[in-house]
Parts: structure tokens; sequence; C-alpha cells
């Protein structure tokens, strides 16, 4: 099986403020908000949702391409995806526009604060589902909006399942938007935020929306994540890790592992641990593709945490 990863394609430039934002903002004075956070740290990594998702698949040994838009200033991050043995052939480079941009800034509690400039992936549009190329599952995650719409149209209209990930785009679309997402959709994949935001804006509850999907799938943070599948609600316990050196793109090495599970055709409770095991390697390393490892070592791991294989 071979899963086609849509969405964004960025660079991260990752700062740590030594601080709590919460005690420099002043609540009663957010309407003039103007304030300064020093960062002593700050690094430049590999980033975007499909990006990121790709990575970590190929760390687990599934056969996955990144299909999104890139700008002018790629060719640093062609040359890594090399390097990691990454296929490239559903990128399409915008000479015009630069590649997006995160800048995210994040404090001793892990909270985070991040400017986007979308650049190149506004022009996600451009690019159009291979539908004749084998592709057997699809995530449709943060992206510019028409190409997110129309990515999801086509998979839906090439018999392609797909995982709707909404993420940090989710507030782009409106209710009516949301819901025909969710029609087209096999899965739905969000955090307990954007779950909240997604029942707000569809009128449905998430028990609800799981009727309409195979799975709903709700991640916690450090209280691990839920599986609503089959009128069943699947808790899936986080994993600790060694350290907690940098949460920016567990969610994405999340979803790497759920698509792994759904390739090899793995229940849902060791899909979910697969998934929450490669959060917790991820937030272990700064950035979002640094970590890396075989897949016997990450079964020997799964082996140490759950007391069993896969």
């Amino acid at each position: 099986m071979s899963a086609l990863i849509c969405g964004s394609l960025a660079y991260d430039t990752i700062m740590v403020f030594p601080d709590r934002f919460k005690e420099h903002i002043l609540p009663e004075k957010v309407h003039i908000l103007n304030v300064c956070f020093m960062v002593p740290q700050m690094r430049r990594e590999f980033g975007g949702c499909a990006g990121n998702i790709a990575y970590n698949l190929h760390l687990l040994g599934g056969d996955g391409y990144a299909m999104g838009t890139a700008g002018r200033d790629f060719d640093p991050y062609a040359n890594w995806m090399d390097e990691c043995g990454l296929d490239q052939r559903y990128i399409k480079k915008l000479d015009s526009e630069y590649t997006a941009q995160a800048f995210i800034t994040t404090d001793l509690d892990n909270n985070q604060i991040t400017t986007f400039h979308p650049g190149a992936m506004n022009g996600s549009h451009q690019t159009e589902v291979p539908t004749q190329a084998g592709i057997s599952l699809a995530i449709i995650s943060p992206d510019g909006k028409d190409g997110m719409q129309q990515h999801a149209q086509q998979c839906a209209q090439a018999g392609i399942p797909f995982i709707f990930d909404p993420g940090q785009g989710l507030p782009m679309f409106n209710g009516e938007e949301l819901l025909a997402f969710i029609e087209q959709a096999s899965y739905v994949c969000v955090n307990d935020y954007e779950s909240q935001l997604l029942q707000e804006r569809t009128g449905l509850t998430i028990e609800q929306i799981a009727k309409r999907v195979e799975a709903a799938i709700v991640t916690r943070g450090g209280e691990g994540s839920i599986i609503h599948v089959k009128g069943q609600s699947i808790d899936i316990p986080v994993v600790k890790a060694s350290a907690v050196q940098d949460p920016t793109g567990c969610g994405d090495a999340y979803r790497g592992g759920l698509l792994y599970g759904l390739m090899n055709n793995l229940d849902w409770e060791v899909t979910g641990r697969i998934a929450a095991l490669m959060g917790a390697i991820k937030i272990e390393h700064d950035g979002t593709q640094n970590h890396s490892f075989t897949l016997a070592e990450f079964k020997d791991r799964y082996k140490q945490v759950y007391g069993d294989t896969f």
C-alpha cells in the first residue's frame, strides 16, 4: 500500500523563550498587546505537515508520498528529502513564492506562539491527486484552503479513503464546509481543541461525527488520545518520554503512526499505540525531523512499553 500525504511544506524557525508567557502578558491589557520575548535559542528546521508526516511514515518503513507546493528557496529542503530517501514526485515548485515559513516560540510550559507565512502553500490547488498512481490511502492535512477542498473531492471521486486532519487550518472553514469534508472522509483526526471547534461549527458531537466515518481520533497531549470507532471509545494512554525537548511536530509524528497502522491493517488499539509511541519519540528531540530509528528498534521499544509486539 502507498499513502498520499497532502499538506504543507515549510521551514520552521523555532525559538525557546526561557520563561513563561503568562508572566509577561497582562490579561486586562490584551487589547493593547505589545510584548517582546527575548529568545537566546533559535534554530531553523525542515517542517510542514506533509513533510513531517512523510518523514515519520518513512521511518516506520511505510510507502508515502508528500504532495504540496514549495517556493524558490526550497532547494535545501529538497536536498534533505533526497538524503532521507523521501520521494518528491508530487511536490510542485512555484518560483514566484517563498516556501511557507513558520516562526514558533515555545515557553517553559511548552506553550507556543506561532506566526505563519503561507507563501507557496496558497498555491496548493495547483497540484492534483494522482488518481491513477495506485494510491490506496491519503491524508488531507493543513494546506491552502482551496487545495484542501480540491484534494478531498479528488480523493472521494477516485474512491481513495482519506484522513481529514484539519489541524491549525480548521478555522478557515465554516460548518457547511467542514461537514462536506466529514462526508467525504473515511477518518477524522483532530486534537482536543480542534475537536471542540469542529463540534461547535458542525453542530455534531464527536460521537455523531464518528458515526459518519470509520473512526474519529482525538489527541489530548499529555492525556493520551481517544479513538471513537463503531460506537466504542478506545483509550490510548500517553507514552512517557525519556525527556521533553520540543513538542513541535508531535501531532504529525502521531499521524505518521496512524497511517502505518491503517496501511498494515492493524487493529485500532495497536495503531493508536504505535501513533502514541511515535509522538513520544518525537518529543524527545528538537525539531520535527531530527529523530531517527530503524523499524527493529521501534518494535523493541514498543515491546518495552506495551509488553508485546505487532
